[in-house]
């Protein structure tokens, strides 16, 4: 249970933060002036949960009782937190490839 709900949200995070450092200012200014959305507003989550489960992530076999647990949801919910989590912080690799401000003001003088 936790596998299942954490590799999906791995993808989303990284898709999210990649996508949000490297180009969230153009779709806030562009896309989401227009629309009246904010650059969140996007279900990225379910096409990465839908190719998760095209790559054969399967659904865990639990009885509607198992399902019920505090120890299921607890599973479930801290696989979403860690695998966020985890997929934001490898989506910062843009940042890797933008120059420190500090870097280009010395470059200018």
């Amino acid at each position: 249970v936790f596998f299942h709900n954490a590799l999906p949200f791995v993808g989303f995070g990284f898709l999210d933060n990649a996508i949000m450092i490297a180009a969230g200012t153009q779709i806030e200014l562009s896309i989401g002036v227009v629309l009246g959305i904010s650059t969140m507003a996007g279900n990225l989550a379910g096409y990465v949960e839908a190719l998760a489960s095209r790559l054969g992530l399967s659904i865990p076999d639990l009885t509607p009782k198992q399902a019920d647990m505090w120890q299921t949801r607890l599973s479930a919910h801290l696989g979403k937190a860690i695998g966020v989590t985890i997929g934001c912080i490898l989506g910062m690799f843009p940042l890797l490839f933008f120059a420190d401000e500090e870097e280009k003001l010395e470059e200018k003088n």
